[in-house]
């Protein structure tokens, strides 16, 4: 007999408990209404629910839960709309905040009685919910970016996108892959590159390139994490792919190009650069480069002079091809001239130096031309006076003089 009153009174202890906890859900409920709302003393009554096993698993304690953030998050939003000054810290922090306890419910809610049937009763609620805040957390993530918390800002992005992805709302417009979900997976990959984790922003990024969606700053972007990661071999892979996908831009051969030129692979870059020129015959710039890496690369100054020359029949103005060919010649009329100064026979001696002149006279239009467009550049300046002076220019070369002087050179 004395154990049975023991159990009876352990079942009313357990019940009263349960009671009082399905009670302090719905008073939660009651005092995040109207505009003397607590949330704070709703915040604590509800977390007694989500941690008491009688309650923890009913969809009502985490609906009420992600209702007080609501009503948190609508409060403060309701100023702004009234002009006046909102907490937009406790307003987005609240809005964070919703989504979380809103899936349990909902995921709750899904799971047959004892019946074995389904009978959601906040499902509707939460999906009212959410499909109404949901452009809210482009807001919230925009107003901590400018706050330069990049990781906050990653995590409202990133609830925007979980949110439009949740197979709650299948088939509704807020899953819709429309031009304001690709545009929040760009920024959400720009906040993740913004936090420095360079793993994190691979990841984001790699799935953001996926659309179109400023798909080509999302490429760049790859490429210049595993340049900080000196990842080599992904470097070129992102290139090969980028050149795959944006066939028509030079960002990706060209860094390819510069990779095998710095690692002396210099076969494969005139490899690639031929392949880019059957695409883009009158590309001035991609036979400058072609004429760089013969001349810089292979020291074959004639096929570095024929490519310079193309470039400059396809843009005479171009800048760094007219250049780059004054420096071949001027390069040429040196080394004739100091071979010149090893010959003993005074009319041979006379000879070179009439050719190492006329390779003077060749580079001096292509360093005049490219002095006129860049009139500070200390290299041009520097190649004029040498060749002023060989050339016995006396006036040309004291107005350079002055002007190198005048530079600090």
């Amino acid at each position: 007999m004395k154990r049975v009153l023991l159990l009876s009174i352990a079942l009313c202890v357990a019940a009263t408990a349960a009671f009082a906890q399905k009670k302090a859900v719905s008073q939660a409920q009651s005092i995040a209404k109207g505009n003397n709302a607590d949330f704070a003393e709703a915040r604590t009554l509800i977390k007694g629910a989500l941690e008491n096993a009688e309650t923890k698993d009913d969809p009502k304690t985490w609906y009420v839960a992600g209702y007080v953030e609501d009503q948190q998050f609508s409060a403060e939003r309701m100023k702004e709309m009234l002009g006046q000054q909102p907490n937009q810290s406790v307003m987005y922090t609240a809005l964070l905040n919703v989504y979380p306890y809103l899936k349990k419910s909902y995921e709750l809610d899904q799971k047959p009685d004892a019946k074995g049937k389904v009978k959601p009763k906040h499902t509707k609620d939460i999906k009212g919910i959410m499909m109404a805040n949901h452009v809210y957390y482009v807001n919230g993530g925009a107003y901590y970016f400018d706050e330069r918390d990049y990781k906050k800002a990653y995590e409202f992005f990133e609830q925007y996108l979980a949110i439009a992805e949740d197979p709650m709302f299948a088939g509704e417009p807020i899953a819709a892959k429309d031009t304001m979900y690709q545009t929040v997976q760009y920024y959400s990959a720009l906040a993740a590159i913004q936090t420095g984790d360079h793993d994190l922003a691979l990841a984001t990024l790699d799935r953001a390139k996926k659309y179109e969606y400023k798909r080509f700053e999302m490429y760049q972007y790859i490429h210049s994490e595993y340049e900080q990661l000196r990842d080599t071999a992904n470097i070129e892979k992102i290139l090969k792919e980028g050149m795959e996908v944006f066939p028509n831009e030079d960002y990706f051969p060209l860094h390819l190009i510069n990779i095998y030129i710095y690692s002396n692979r210099n076969e494969e870059a005139i490899l690639y650069l031929e392949k880019e020129l059957a695409k883009k015959p009158d590309d001035a710039k991609l036979y400058d480069v072609l004429g760089n890496i013969y001349e810089t690369g292979m020291k074959d100054m004639e096929n570095a002079e024929k490519a310079y020359i193309k470039s400059l029949e396809i843009d005479p103005d171009y800048e760094q091809a007219l250049s780059n060919l004054g420096r071949v010649y001027y390069n040429r009329a040196i080394n004739i001239q100091a071979d010149a100064n090893m010959i003993s026979d005074n009319k041979l001696y006379q000879e070179e130096l009439a050719k190492a002149k006329d390779m003077f006279r060749k580079a001096l239009p292509y360093f005049e031309k490219a002095y006129a467009q860049k009139p500070d550049q200390v290299e041009y300046m520097i190649a004029l006076r040498g060749i002023y002076y060989n050339l016995n220019m006396s006036k040309e070369f004291d107005e350079i003089e002055a002007k190198l002087g005048s530079d600090g050179e």
